[in-house]
């Protein structure tokens, strides 16, 4: 099941089911040929999910008559597994170290990750909402993206 955290998205420009969809379209394209966490293509996966949410929040939300009504801003945060040897975690096998540099089969085992933001805008027009991609789990790492809007009027 998707998570998602909504803050003050009543007054998201855009339903927060359509928010989900772009944000899972994204990160599904971007992912799709990806087995395993790979740290050389974290840079162009993390572009191109927030290139293609973005371009599909600007093209669900202004038309050609109209100036965008909002400005957005995207992150995308994407976090390794962590090797380690510990055999009563559970999780996905994998290789890690013994501390004594030496690599051992052990299990895979999340990181600790804590990501907060705040702002000072106007509660009635200006919001954020963030989301955790479920579809890279089984692969050793997890995406989490996170979207603001700001009213420009």
């Amino acid at each position: 099941m998707p998570s998602a955290t909504s803050h003050l998205h009543d007054n998201s420009p855009i339903s927060i089911p359509a928010l989900t969809h772009i944000t899972e379209q994204a990160c599904a394209s971007a992912l799709s040929s990806t087995p395993i966490y790979d740290h050389a293509s974290t840079s162009a996966w993390n572009t191109s999910i927030i290139n293609s949410i973005l371009k599909s929040i600007i093209t669900s939300t202004t038309t050609s008559s109209t100036s965008p009504l909002y400005k957005y801003a995207v992150n995308s945060t994407i976090i390794q597994h962590a090797p380690e040897i510990m055999p009563h975690t559970e999780g996905v096998e994998g290789e890690g170290t013994n501390g004594n540099g030496e690599t051992e089969r052990g299990l895979m085992t999340k990181r600790g990750m804590h990501s907060a933001s705040g702002a000072f805008w106007n509660n009635e027009k200006d919001g954020m909402w963030s989301y955790k991609y479920e579809g890279t789990e089984e692969r050793g790492f997890d995406v989490v993206i996170s979207v603001m809007w700001v009213s420009v009027f």
